[in-house]
């Protein structure tokens, strides 16, 4: 893709690059601490204090418990007409740290914030920051959006670590269910037959899913974890517990995909006489609408700036990865562009990974990353 836009002028691209290089080591700082101080969806309280605290040290207005979510922030630089967001996200993964580099998203935006709050008033803008919760399943940004977070942002913007540079985001819609079964406790050995198996019937379902698999439609997922499988091995599981997360490519598709997973876990319920409940963890993710034209300029500021969209395309899978900025994307013009660290095969969600997100790579990611949306952002709203 090639942007049909004039570039910003060589002056304009000076004083950013300018200004990200003296924003760096503050940068850099600020993700290396979020890295070093893991915390789960909607218990980011230091991660959130430590992003307002950036922010506010760089003339933003913060908005701590933002929209009365404890751990989210708005930042605001300037009244401009031209609205631009950058969304922050810093929750970690449970056992595995920052495996997904959420500390990098968020330096990367916050630099990019800083560095469009010194034209802000010569370019008609108000620059805006949504330090966003639980990304990782919790859906934080559908909660915002829901409470009228995002709604008349000119655009909206962030860049995710990930293996290689990959430009378009393409995530499957995705819903994320907590499954449970009651059955009946037992002596395993004298009593077996006084017993309701619970955890019988999360083998039944998984068996039926694994069934189901040869039949679903391409671009699918089904996957999850049993999380609670009993308690001793001589007494018959009364309770077992799992998440379990279904992908389609939309979410007209995921409701009818749902509807056959929800069956096999009834089944599990049918063939062992337990009691079955399924709870939705979040509402679903939905997939990405991509505003073409600012992904056409990131990728041409991205390259400019030494990046490259040549990756093969089994190392560039990172774009299917589901997120809730998808939902933001269909309300407000969006992109969400993956940034490298040039270490395939350590991928996103491995503990590798995690060692990646912080260091040389990493670093150049942040410098790169906020110039390049800071770019885009003054190129698209000119």
């Amino acid at each position: 893709m090639t942007a049909k836009a004039a570039p910003v002028e060589a002056g304009t691209r000076d004083r950013v690059l300018a200004a990200v290089g003296s924003l760096q080591p503050d940068l850099v700082r600020l993700s290396e601490t979020i890295h070093a101080n893991p915390e789960l969806g909607w218990q980011e309280h230091q991660a959130a204090a430590w992003t307002a605290a950036y922010l506010e040290g760089h003339g933003f207005t913060v908005e701590r418990g933002y929209l009365g979510f404890p751990t989210a922030i708005r930042a605001v630089f300037g009244n401009g007409s031209r609205r631009v967001g950058l969304m922050a996200e810093y929750d970690a993964l449970p056992g595995l740290g920052h495996a997904c580099g959420h500390n990098i998203i968020t330096a990367v935006s916050c630099g990019a914030a800083a560095v469009l709050a010194e034209f802000a008033a010569e370019r008609d803008l108000s620059v805006e920051v949504y330090g966003t919760p639980a990304e990782e399943g919790g859906g934080g940004k559908i909660e915002l959006l829901k409470k009228g977070a995002f709604h008349g942002l000119d655009l909206a913007m962030m860049a995710h670590p990930s293996p290689v540079d990959s430009a378009e985001a393409r995530p499957y819609a995705v819903a994320h269910n907590h499954i449970e079964y009651r059955g009946k406790s037992a002596h395993a050995a004298a009593y077996p037959d006084q017993g309701v198996n619970a955890n019988d019937a999360f083998i039944v379902a998984q068996v039926a899913l694994g069934l189901l698999r040869q039949q679903l439609p391409p671009g699918t997922r089904v996957h999850g974890i049993q999380t609670r499988g009993g308690e001793a091995p001589n007494a018959i599981p009364e309770k077992t517990e799992g998440r379990w997360y279904v992908r389609a490519e939309s979410l007209a598709q995921l409701g009818e995909l749902e509807k056959r997973v929800h069956r096999c876990f009834e089944a599990g319920a049918v063939a062992s006489g337990c009691e079955l409940s399924v709870t939705p963890e979040s509402e679903p993710y939905s997939e990405f609408r991509t505003e073409q034209r600012a992904l056409e300029l990131y990728i041409r500021h991205a390259e400019s700036l030494g990046r490259n969209f040549n990756a093969p395309p089994e190392q560039a899978t990172m774009n299917r990865a589901s997120t809730d900025m998808g939902n933001v994307s269909q309300v407000v013009p969006a992109i969400h562009p993956y940034i490298g660290l040039g270490c395939f095969p350590a991928a996103n969600h491995q503990p590798e990974f995690a060692a990646h997100c912080v260091g040389g790579a990493a670093n150049q990611a942040i410098h790169d990353g906020a110039a390049a949306l800071a770019l885009t952002a003054l190129d698209f709203l000119a």
